[in-house]
């Protein structure tokens, strides 16, 4: 079997993984690359394969659709996923068609049987002979919406679409809306950290814009320099970076200050708060009630030379157990994940928005936890992964009206400027708030939403 046989293979078993078992494709994929040995330009396919086929699944399913003459839910699912393999090397890869035709039956083939070959072969011929212009024209235009025309186009479901055209207007940026939603189906950068005070950025690296420990390698894969390090580089987001910078530049640090990591998992936040507070004397605790999660904090902070206890409780009992015991709170709730759709594809697809109220409700318990935790003139940083604005704006605006005098708002679009190495283009919210949204199109970072509360 050839590398690129193999790399289909482990690609279309990724995407089993992901639509049988709910698995996260970040983390299913790098498994099955090491299980089948692949070379780094093998596992460099199979990634842009896993990867590209889970961004524009929306896309190839309405291709599918129209080439089938049958809507997908009636496709097999192991077929279909051949299918969607199949579609995305023809139409957006520079794969020979009949490779990605005949490796595509034979996927099929093994998965569901004989029965399954003649029909992808038919499917995916059709497709190949047309353009991916025509293709895209043709779905767009039986489009009924100017939403769902944008759904086709971009991959993105229609309520996805409104909520983030939702979160640019509050901004005065609704212009922007394609922009972000190209960005999201083109896959970002390697972004890392070294731990403030406790490693070095190479010199040879690229630095980040904003985070002033964040950096870019020229090439190859981090494995080495992250085991070399002994977890003082790790691979973060930008935006996560400057979310966990923000709690800490809010106000001048006191020694002897205590942290609370509220929602620690998977702990790359936590990692730099542990420097940050070994480096100005304070002291931090970790709480994260997912064992599996839980581990990775430690894991995380095995780094940092600092004790750092990390609970495992419901983040809201936790909380208010310590009331008036914590200088600074960091809840980074558990959400939507929407502004992670470079990095996580796959959930654009599994989240509708009957899975926002409960988000919500979960997000403004913890929230209103971690306030009743905090000491008087003690900051709450509340950070989502998400632009929803039920998940961002009402949240902060609850915790406001439920405190009232309690608690006042800081402007944590001037702090984020504020610990970054260059301006940002960080917008007013029209509603008055002080929030902070961080955008893939805009700044390369994840879309984290970063709001900052004091305690009176």
């Amino acid at each position: 079997m050839s590398g690129a046989t193999l790399a289909r293979r482990v690609a279309f078993e990724t995407l089993r993984g992901v639509h049988e078992s709910d698995a996260y494709a970040n983390l299913l994929l790098p498994k099955e690359i090491r299980l089948a040995g692949l070379s780094t330009a093998d596992a460099g396919l199979a990634t842009e394969l896993t990867y590209g086929t889970l961004r524009r699944q929306g896309t190839y399913d309405a291709i599918i659709a129209d080439a089938a003459g049958r809507p997908v839910e009636d496709i097999d699912p192991p077929v279909l996923d051949a299918l969607r393999l199949g579609v995305h090397q023809l139409l957006s890869t520079r794969v020979a068609s009949h490779a990605a035709v005949n490796e595509s039956v034979s996927l099929a083939r093994s998965a569901v049987g004989q029965s399954a070959a003649g029909f992808v072969n038919a499917v995916l011929r059709r497709v190949s002979r047309e353009t991916p212009g025509t293709w895209m024209e043709r779905i767009t235009s039986a489009a009924r919406s100017d939403d769902e025309r944008l759904a086709l186009a971009h991959a993105h479901p229609v309520w996805v679409i409104r909520a983030f055209r939702r979160a640019l207007a509050a901004e005065g940026r609704a212009d922007e809306l394609e922009q972000l939603l190209a960005a999201d189906n083109v896959s970002p950068q390697v972004t890392m950290t070294a731990l403030p005070g406790l490693a070095d950025i190479p010199a040879d690296a690229q630095r980040t814009p904003y985070s002033p420990y964040g950096f870019r390698l020229g090439g190859g894969a981090p494995d080495t320099m992250i085991a070399e390090a002994g977890g003082r580089v790790r691979v973060q987001d930008e935006g996560s970076q400057l979310a966990a910078l923000a709690l800490v530049g809010a106000t001048p640090v006191q020694a002897g200050e205590r942290w609370l990591d509220l929602c620690a998992g998977p702990g790359g936040k936590t990692a730099i708060l542990a420097a940050e507070a070994l480096a100005r004397g304070a002291h931090i605790d970790a709480n994260e009630p997912s064992g599996n999660r839980a581990r990775l904090v430690r894991d995380s902070v095995a780094g940092v030379p600092l004790d750092v206890p990390v609970s495992q409780r419901d983040g809201r009992d936790r909380a208010l157990t310590a009331a008036g015991q914590y200088d600074r709170v960091l809840v980074d709730a558990p959400c939507t994940g929407l502004g992670a759709l470079r990095r996580r594809p796959e959930a654009r697809w599994r989240k509708s928005p009957s899975d926002v109220p409960e988000l919500t409700d979960l997000q403004l318990g913890l929230a209103k936890a971690a306030v009743q935790a905090l000491r008087p003139g003690g900051i709450l940083a509340y950070v989502t992964c998400s632009p929803h604005l039920a998940e961002t704006a009402a949240i902060g605006a609850e915790l406001l009206r439920e405190f009232g005098d309690g608690l006042e708002e800081l402007d944590a679009r001037a702090v984020v400027t504020s610990v970054s190495r260059t301006p940002l283009d960080l917008p007013a919210q029209l509603d008055g708030s002080g929030r902070a949204q961080l955008w893939p199109h805009r700044h390369g970072t994840d879309a984290m939403s970063i709001t900052l509360l004091r305690r009176r």
